[in-house]
């Protein structure tokens, strides 16, 4: 082979790799963020059981959990972020075995109003056909549930679990879908409290206003013009708002806990009310676990002031993530979302020894510890500047500088080099004739 056609093969290949490189590097990375919904979404995602479904543990046997994997989609698509994770879940939400035991309990007698509603309006965020989800006909499932009164109600022998929170699935889901049917919009508006908001419990003998219940009335009802309904119900919601922006649970003390307070907040920014919704996000920002925790709850939201625990924070992140975007039921609908699952942006301060010719000294440098991890296993951070560096995949912390492509323009600089030995050992052969 000539000189030339060498040089134009090297030259060739070093291009082709330094045009290719960035592109491979920018599929791995996972950019560290300070966005308390992102970093609570990835951590979510992060948790996932297999990478696509969340699991209930009770007297030690592991059970499918399909309403808090729900919740979870819900929470990726309001941020627009981990969407792969959303995709792996709906999948796995659409798998014969786990429809089944879903909708029907494993016994096709029977039939589940609320697991109808919730998982035909997930179809609907994601683009999807509800009336050929895993096989099932959702919309045609969910209306055969619904009774002369325009209640939805369970169809089991176990009894019937429907409640505030099946009602207002329901006519979101069918109002996405071809318009919710007038006597159910009747019916939920019918089971308004004295007080303006609205009951968990349905036909109780004494009404008995329910936050989260009110936060999600709140938001069916604005998805059918009933705005009169849903002021009042507003105006119930920021009456009970606690000082620090939380709400709590029926019973409940404190400040208020991550769930009931996304909820809310999530209806608060629908129905127009701004500065209670700011209060409220305001408060779930404070639940955030922070860079000072153990790595393994960093980004999460906790369930309330006493701190971080696993199994409370899934939901709290879940319902949190949604207070914080505010993005109704009504509205929110996946695409333009990112697939990975961001890490919370922390930074750690490293001691580095410099040595010179006559002393030695420290230099403290900072520097941004964020892992690249796969979305569906367990989070993985570091606490170290050369791990977080490594794990920014050629991201030199807060400078902006890429190494990767230093790295190539080295390699260039290195086929220039051999090329420059390799033509003047030529010129001396040719001299030495």
């Amino acid at each position: 082979m000539s000189l030339r056609r060498t040089a134009a093969v090297i030259l060739t290949a070093a291009v082709a790799a330094l045009a290719s490189a960035p592109a491979a590097q920018s599929q791995e990375r996972v950019a560290p963020t300070t966005d308390v919904s992102d970093a609570a979404a990835g951590w979510l995602a992060r948790q996932l059981v297999d990478g696509d479904h969340f699991e209930n543990v009770f007297d030690g046997v592991a059970y499918p959990d399909q309403g808090l994997t729900l919740d979870a989609v819900f929470a990726f698509t309001a941020a627009g972020v981990a969407s792969a994770s959303s995709d792996k879940a709906a999948a796995w939400l659409a798998e014969p075995a786990i429809i089944a035991g879903y909708l029907h309990g494993g016994d096709p007698a029977e039939s589940y109003a609320g697991a109808h509603a919730k998982l035909a309006l997930a179809a609907r965020v994601r683009g999807q056909d509800p009336t050929a989800f895993g096989g099932e006909d959702l919309i045609a499932g969910l209306t055969a549930l619904q009774a002369p009164s325009g209640r939805f109600q369970d169809k089991s022998q176990w009894g019937d679990y429907s409640n505030g929170f099946t009602q207002a699935f329901a006519v979101l889901a069918l109002d996405r879908w071809e318009g919710a049917p007038q006597a159910a919009v009747d019916y939920l508006v019918g089971t308004q409290c004295p007080d303006g908001g609205f009951p968990l419990v349905l036909e109780a003998e004494a009404c008995e206003s329910h936050v989260d219940a009110t936060a999600m009335v709140v938001q069916a009802l604005l998805a059918v013009d009933k705005s009169a309904e849903a002021g009042e119900a507003l105006d119930w919601l920021t009456g009970v708002q606690q000082p620090g922006g939380g709400f709590r649970d029926e019973g409940q003390a404190g400040e208020g806990n991550a769930n009931s307070t996304g909820l809310a907040a999530q209806a608060l920014r629908a129905g127009g009310r701004t500065a209670a919704a700011n209060l409220a996000a305001g408060f779930l920002t404070s639940l955030q676990v922070g860079c000072t925790a153990a790595e393994a709850g960093r980004g999460a939201i906790a369930f309330d002031k006493t701190g971080f625990t696993q199994a409370t924070s899934l939901r709290a992140s879940a319902q949190g993530v949604l207070g914080l975007v505010g993005v109704s039921f009504a509205d929110l609908t996946a695409g333009g979302g990112t697939p990975s699952a961001p890490v919370l942006d922390c930074q750690v301060t490293t001691t580095t020894p410099t040595s010179t010719s006559t002393s030695t000294s420290d230099t403290t440098t900072t520097t941004t510890a964020a892992t690249t991890t796969s979305d569906t296993t367990a989070t993985s951070t570091t606490t170290t500047a050369v791990v977080a560096v490594a794990g920014n995949r050629g991201n030199l912390a807060r400078t902006g500088v890429e190494v990767g492509p230093m790295l190539w323009i080295g390699a260039l600089l290195m086929v220039g080099g051999v090329l420059a030995v390799v033509l003047a050992r030529r010129r001396y052969a040719e001299a030495r004739k």
